[in-house]
């Protein structure tokens, strides 16, 4: 066989596996997404437009942004500081902690709503405690915040760790060498390293908070108005065969998604340009 017949083999091969993986991204993520776009307009855009201002609506994402803004810095200084605790110290039970920030990625959030309710809910471990006290775990937002904070704890950490593990810490040796501080050699050496970890573990952690909806869905009590997410509105909207307006909300929070994950993208170009 000739050098070129091989070429051209090859290159066949590589243009059929292309063309199975963009099929199968068509078939998996872009076709239902261009469908449910397709399907938002059922009714007319008069029917998106107040499905969208209904207060009800507006709540549930204020509600989603809401848990969003907190579970998301929570998780960002967590997953630092476990990775820090990680990668840079021994201690024991060292392993088990490892472990444990993959228990969100192998539980189902199912169990971990249930689990809220086994510590808050009456009789609970801390339920009565709370209740004796009269501050509302339950069916509020304390409980759905700890509920999204669990499901989302594990992406900064993975996204961090192996990224320390990779620069080493010769650099921040050598900053303590000269006399640095902990707290200075973590915000001039170990921060900037760790940058497009950290954002893109945010990244992920806000995608999966925005998205949220099993664990939420059982400690809430999907109160209309007041416990709902945008999530949940999705649910409310299609159990009431508003199929049309069930779109319209799913849109919008995946245009959430997406404009995070573009404003990653646009912002990781500059900073690699400044360096």
């Amino acid at each position: 066989m000739s050098v070129s017949s091989v070429a051209l083999s090859s290159g066949a091969r590589r243009l059929t596996l292309r063309g199975i993986a963009l099929f199968y991204l068509l078939a998996i993520l872009i076709g239902p997404v261009i469908v449910v776009c397709w399907r938002t307009f059922d009714q007319g855009a008069g029917h998106v437009w107040d499905t969208l201002t209904d207060s009800n609506t507006i709540h549930a994402f204020e509600m989603t942004l809401l848990v969003t803004a907190i579970a998301v810095p929570v998780n960002t200084v967590f997953g630092i500081i476990v990775g820090l605790a990680i990668v840079r110290r021994n201690f024991p039970l060292k392993g088990l902690l490892n472990a444990f920030i993959d228990l969100p990625l192998a539980l189902s959030p199912v169990v971990v709503g249930l689990s809220l309710f086994l510590l808050y809910g009456r009789g609970g471990w801390f339920g009565d405690w709370f209740e004796a006290h009269g501050i509302q775990i339950l069916f509020a937002l304390p409980a759905m915040v700890l509920a999204t904070i669990f499901v989302s704890l594990p992406f900064v950490a993975r996204e961090v760790i192996p990224t320390l593990r990779e620069i080493g810490d010769e650099q921040e040796q050598a900053a303590r060498t000269l006399g640095a501080s902990a707290w200075q050699t973590f915000r001039r050496i170990t921060l900037p390293s760790i940058r497009w970890a950290v954002i893109y573990g945010v990244v992920l952690t806000t995608a999966r908070c925005l998205g949220e909806y099993g664990a939420v869905a059982i400690v809430s009590g999907r109160l209309e108005g007041q416990t709902e997410t945008a999530t949940l509105r999705v649910e409310d909207r299609y159990t009431n065969f508003d199929l049309a307006g069930a779109y319209s909300i799913a849109v919008v929070l995946a245009s959430m998604a997406i404009l995070v994950l573009i404003a990653m993208t646009l912002l990781k170009p500059k900073e690699e340009a400044e360096r």
